[in-house]
């Protein structure tokens, strides 16, 4: 059997499964409440705006970005960037992901420790995910062991950086919940719908943790079965 239908991929199947599930109750929650509008009639651009000057985060500019849930904070150069449904929508949906990404920014601003951690390994981590399956796919078509080694090394930074991404991800959320209450911008359901919306987005978060995890188990069993 060739290698690319190796039995190993069986391992994939339950990640595959929940990402697929993560992916839809994602898109199918930010929908949902898209169609909420918040009583104040806040855009989520004005939402950040208000979030942001209330921590002291004047300097950070909001620009927009092309694209679907494209939303982030660019701590590089300290820009927020929203997508236009997310800075021109008045909804819960649109309030809530904008409040996350200005979570993002109080931690950049307050160095919170998972993020500093997770930003300073992020070149290693480009490298370590382009490298990792070069050199273990060479590794195994040359008999190199030490060459399969060193691709799962690499790999497993992926993985360390997909497991801190989780706390930094639910923390911009408990941020941005808080901040909302804190500024008056969401009441009572409108709140709880923001909740809701960002819980379904840090379940992409979690799928993509147990993919990467699955995926390192993979490579291990691959190679340990070459050893046999």
């Amino acid at each position: 059997m060739p290698f690319f239908y190796d039995s190993t991929y069986l391992f994939l199947i339950p990640a595959m499964l929940i990402s697929l599930w993560a992916q839809f109750k994602v898109s199918s929650t930010f929908e949902n409440y898209s169609k909420v509008r918040g009583s104040r009639g806040i855009t989520g651009a004005e939402a950040a705006r208000n979030l942001l000057d209330s921590n002291g985060l004047y300097y950070v500019p909001i620009e927009i970005v092309r694209g679907k849930l494209s939303d982030h904070y660019d701590p590089t150069v300290k820009v927020l960037r929203l997508s236009e449904d997310v800075y021109y929508g008045t909804s819960v949906a649109s309030v809530g992901v904008a409040a996350h990404e200005v979570g993002h920014a109080i931690q950049h601003k307050n160095s919170y420790k998972p993020l500093v951690i997770r930003n300073s390994i992020v070149p290693a981590v480009n490298l370590g995910s382009s490298l990792s399956w070069i050199l273990f796919f060479a590794g195994i078509v040359l008999s190199i062991k030490p060459l399969v080694t060193l691709g799962i090394v690499f790999f497993s930074a992926v993985v360390v950086f997909q497991i801190i991404t989780l706390p930094v991800e639910f923390d911009a959320s408990a941020r941005a919940l808080k901040e909302i209450r804190a500024q008056g911008i969401l009441y009572g359901e409108e709140e709880r719908g923001a909740k809701k919306v960002l819980d379904a987005a840090a379940l992409t978060y979690v799928a993509a943790t147990i993919m990467a995890v699955s995926q390192l188990i993979r490579l291990v069993a691959i190679s340990n079965s070459r050893d046999n």
